[in-house]
């Protein structure tokens, strides 16, 4: 999470307020009866979070002209019916019905910054509709030739996938491979399709549909033990790295490495059954916050280090009129009245995330520490247990300096000296514990960590708290 705090962006446009988090995109859907008018919405979105892009389930005319109006900055991803897609598919009829649907749709709303064309959604699973399939990458071929000869050339089209493209594995990530039947004959064309209109392979990942009570810190980036990867020599302490390289492997398997690679919807919710572990407040914290660093904060994965993706939060507010299970109706990130859910230091600097904050907000503890914070006398830091295993806090080391600074206990830092894995593991240990929240659970690393109220600091070495 640290990555995420850290990363401040450039003065905001809007007011001069400095914004604060990376930017990230949202999915703006309207299944409910009691959300803010779209024109608040984008207002908001533009003016008071760093949220830069935003995915529609449609083109409905009145939240283009919101965003052109009020956001005319924010890029936006327009989704086509799935049912549509045949009729742009046929070979001597297509064009024109593509270029009808662009002219009906989108040039009318031309103040709106829409980026991103979404021909369907999971046309390839989990139900397979065979003529969708086969009108799939004719379609967008078509809508592609249609932005250009209607005057937007900038637009790129894309479609969405479910995970389910990949074929059933081990779970180890360079054992991917994308299913038969689809990889050469569907998603190798289209994957060229990708490469020649430098338009991204979108998927949506969602690792709360394949976690259970014994992954779940797996699942949403708590500390673990991880899953390792024997061909690659990569340990795997977070599903949704796994779930990213696995694509990346399907796809340079088929020779297109090189295609950019875009998270559709990723989300965790806040609610769901009553017997059902792992959902709440903290934990779609957690992961949506390990989901932004990895995408957005700069992190990346273990085999695309460093590299940055485009990516749509699953979702912007609840949908209290989504059919289905408790979950599918909490998935929002922030209330109805603009106020967060819980913080992914999305707001800008002196927004309260209310529509009229007072302009004289009381002042609050920044959620962004500094990279080496002067210790505050908080009175809680984490440490290693004495005795602990060697091997495992070498291992908490590896993981935490994932997610923290950790210059102070490389040679010249601070807290280099002594020079042994136990005093390393303690700092780093706290400082993750520090930035996470400092809740209990960020302390245990496999029952290696405790917390102290006693100040560890020695010398120059000063522990965060």
């Amino acid at each position: 999470m640290l990555p995420l705090l850290l990363l401040l962006l450039a003065a905001a446009s809007h007011g001069g307020a400095a914004a604060q988090g990376p930017p990230i995109g949202v999915n703006y859907g309207a299944n409910a009866d009691n959300l803010p008018s779209p024109s608040a919405v984008a207002t908001f979105l533009a003016t008071q979070t760093t949220i830069n892009r935003v995915k529609l389930f449609d083109a409905n005319p009145t939240f283009l002209d919101a965003f052109a109006a009020n956001a005319p900055s924010i890029s936006i991803a327009v989704s086509i019916p799935n049912s549509a897609l045949p009729s742009f598919a046929d070979q001597s009829t297509g064009l024109d019905a593509a270029r009808g649907w662009v002219r009906d749709n989108l040039v009318p709303h031309s103040g709106a910054n829409v980026t991103l064309l979404l021909a369907g959604n999971e046309i390839l699973g989990p139900v397979v509709v065979p003529d969708l399939v086969v009108a799939l990458l004719p379609a967008m071929r078509r809508l592609a030739q249609a932005l250009t000869l209607e005057g937007l050339p900038n637009v790129r089209v894309t479609t969405p996938h479910y995970l389910g493209i990949l074929a059933p594995s081990d779970g180890i990530p360079s054992n991917a491979r994308f299913r038969p039947g689809f990889d050469n004959k569907v998603l190798a064309p289209m994957l060229k399709f990708h490469r020649d209109s430098g338009s991204p392979l979108m998927v949506n990942a969602y690792p709360y549909f394949s976690y259970n009570a014994q992954n779940l810190n797996y699942a949403i980036f708590r500390p673990n033990a991880g899953v390792y990867d024997p061909n690659t020599k990569l340990n795997y302490t977070s599903m949704f790295d796994a779930q990213m390289d696995a694509i990346y492997t399907a796809m340079k398997k088929l020779g297109y490495g090189d295609v950019e690679i875009a998270v559709g919807e990723a989300g965790w919710p806040t609610q769901a059954e009553a017997s059902q572990v792992g959902v709440g407040p903290e934990e779609a914290k957690d992961f949506n916050a390990g989901m932004i660093r990895v995408c957005s904060g700069g992190k990346g994965t273990p085999l695309m280090p460093g590299k940055s993706f485009e990516t749509y939060i699953f979702s912007l507010f609840d949908e209290n009129q989504k059919p289905g299970p408790i979950a599918e109706r909490n998935f929002g990130i922030f209330n109805t009245d603009f106020t967060p859910k819980y913080d992914l230091g999305l707001l800008r600097q002196g927004s309260s995330g209310s529509p009229n904050p007072s302009p004289n907000p009381s002042p609050k503890p920044s959620p962004n520490p500094s990279p080496n914070p002067s210790p505050s006398g908080g009175g809680k830091w984490c440490v290693a247990k004495a005795g602990a295993d060697a091997t495992t806090l070498q291992n908490n080391i590896n993981y935490a300096c994932g997610y923290v600074d950790c210059k102070p206990i490389q040679s010249g830092g601070g807290c280099f000296d002594p020079n042994n894995v136990q005093s390393h593991a303690s700092f780093v240990m706290n400082a993750y514990y520090q930035a996470n929240g400092r809740h209990d659970y960020d302390c245990d690393f496999k029952g290696t960590g405790t917390v102290t109220s006693s100040d560890p600091s020695y010398g120059s070495c000063k522990y965060v708290s």
